[in-house]
């Protein structure tokens, strides 16, 4: 084998290695620069805590988000569906209902979302922009409606209930990992054996590569979407459940806002191509942990927050134009 050839082969096996990890490396550089420009500050432990913590809500939408996303979909309904949802949740929480059963509630109320999304979506033939946008307008006016436009509050002496978004197992005691991080991380692993070892995930990659060819293969196409968006609405009520539990409270004009488009861009982030057929769950694992690491950089140089959003949408449009420089 000529030295030419080694060196190609060489090029290109950089070359997978960076296209399937690139993530993970940026992730890396990033903990490395804002820990250094911080002044070590950022790379303590209870900061990183907090992060995670934080990020955990963002980031289990995200994993579903990633679901819709690579099946050729989208959903902006995800923040206000939330709030819809838990309102219902603090409404069963502060009456009394065994908190099993209003979690399942919360989480039922998301799921119905989801399925309505997927229907309309699928058998009507809207474009998903417009369902999801025209769904989530529909469910931040009844969670208005519902809380009279106040903040509605639950039981806040369940210790139980505050616990799933404020507690922590400690592995020492100067080691605490949050709950709602170790949710995300179980919600992450099921999702990926779903997405990665079965015929489900398979499908979900060829609808979203080419929808046309995979019903003529025989895939249930619609079948496929509804149960994308219905796997979002499940992820939706779980982090509404987090987030939720954390104050006990739903804030009816705010609570959830804006957080579709920080899931969105989380996915994005982590590798999954917004044209579909692309994606890895552990990417939008990591893209969601990125965003609150800038967000956390940001507030420890002392940068206004107010410019989080720019932030953001730089971000996006980054990631956007990247994929579509690998697609030409």
């Amino acid at each position: 084998m000529s030295n030419e050839n080694v060196s190609k082969k060489y090029v290109d096996s950089i070359k997978q290695i960076w296209s399937k990890y690139s993530i993970v490396f940026v992730f890396i550089f990033l903990y490395l620069l804002c820990t250094l420009l911080t002044g070590g500050k950022f790379g303590e432990w209870k900061n990183i805590s907090a992060i995670l913590r934080n990020a955990s809500t963002i980031g289990i939408i995200a994993l579903g988000m990633t679901f819709v996303i690579i099946s050729g979909g989208i959903d902006l309904s995800s923040g206000p569906v939330m709030a819809t949802a838990g309102i219902v949740l603090v409404f069963l929480q502060g009456s009394g209902v065994p908190l099993p059963i209003a979690i399942l509630a919360c989480i039922a109320v998301t799921t119905a979302f989801g399925f309505i999304n997927g229907i309309i979506t699928t058998k009507i033939k809207v474009p998903p922009f417009i369902v999801t946008l025209a769904v989530g307008i529909i469910a931040r006016s009844v969670t208005m409606y519902l809380g009279n436009g106040a903040t509605v509050t639950g039981n806040n002496q369940d210790t139980g209930f505050k616990a799933i978004g404020n507690g922590s197992l400690f592995i020492t005691p100067d080691f605490p990992i949050p709950t709602p991080f170790i949710i995300m991380l179980v919600v992450a692993v099921l999702l990926t054996i779903l997405l990665t070892k079965t015929k489900f995930g398979t499908f979900v990659f060829a609808v979203g590569c080419n929808e046309l060819a995979s019903k003529y293969s025989g895939i249930k196409v619609d079948r496929i979407k509804i149960w994308t968006y219905i796997i979002a609405g499940i992820c939706v009520g779980i982090a509404g459940t987090i987030e939720i539990s954390r104050m006990v409270a739903v804030a009816s004009t705010t609570t959830g806002d804006g957080y579709e488009f920080d899931a969105i861009t989380a996915v994005l982030v982590g590798g999954t191509s917004l044209a579909g057929g692309r994606g890895t769950i552990y990417g939008s694992v990591i893209g969601a942990i990125i965003l609150f690491f800038v967000n956390n950089m940001m507030i420890h140089l002392g940068i206004s927050t107010y410019l989080t959003g720019a932030v953001k949408g730089a971000v996006i449009m980054i990631a956007v134009l990247l994929q579509a420089r690998d697609r030409n």
